[in-house]
């Protein structure tokens, strides 16, 4: 059995739980996400404890595989439903700043033009003190989709330490060249 699959997933106050046959609702304070179950699977709501459990319907390799991911995304939904997930990104250059125009990210990082990304639908983006951007939903994919996004436009460089990078984030530095 799954090590991970096999966790139960603990429901924290003010988080309700809806099950269908083929879907998963999860409603909190934050907002509302749903996910299908995969046929190979069955969750088990227990009232009384307040807890998710997700059992495999049988033993084929599909299954398994899908055990352990499908638990880590319903909980991941939960945590998101009740408390939401936050990425930092930091600025570091010269003359590198960020601001926003409503719901659009304005990046300048050294090229011609500023790049400008939209929040999807579900994301808030924040800009604090022009070179720390925060990302913040219910949803862990679409904020690890946005922050990639964001930090693809100027990745971080080994030699100057330039670029996009995730707060706390180190880059290993090379040495440049070296003069006879």
């Amino acid at each position: 059995m799954s090590r991970i699959g096999k966790q139960i997933i603990k429901i924290p106050a003010g988080v309700n739980i809806q099950l269908t046959e083929t879907n998963v609702q999860v409603k909190g304070p934050k907002g509302e996400i749903s996910r299908d179950i995969p046929s190979c699977l069955s969750v088990i709501f227990n009232k009384d404890e307040n807890t998710l459990q997700i059992l495999r319907k049988n033993e084929n390799i599909s299954s398994r595989e899908v055990h352990g991911l499908f638990r880590s995304l319903v909980s991941n939904m939960v945590i998101g439903s009740s408390t939401g997930f936050t990425t930092i990104l930091e600025l570091k250059g010269v003359g590198y700043k960020a601001n926003m125009d409503k719901t659009t990210l304005n990046l300048s990082v050294g090229y011609t033009h500023p790049i400008r990304i939209d929040a999807p639908e579900g994301i808030q983006i924040s800009v604090e003190a022009n070179t720390t951007i925060k990302i913040s939903g219910i949803n862990k994919e679409k904020v690890g989709l946005v922050a990639q996004q964001i930090r693809s436009t100027r990745p971080p460089e080994p030699y100057k330490g330039k670029g996009v990078l995730y707060q706390g984030e180190v880059i290993q530095r090379k040495v440049g060249k070296s003069s006879k």
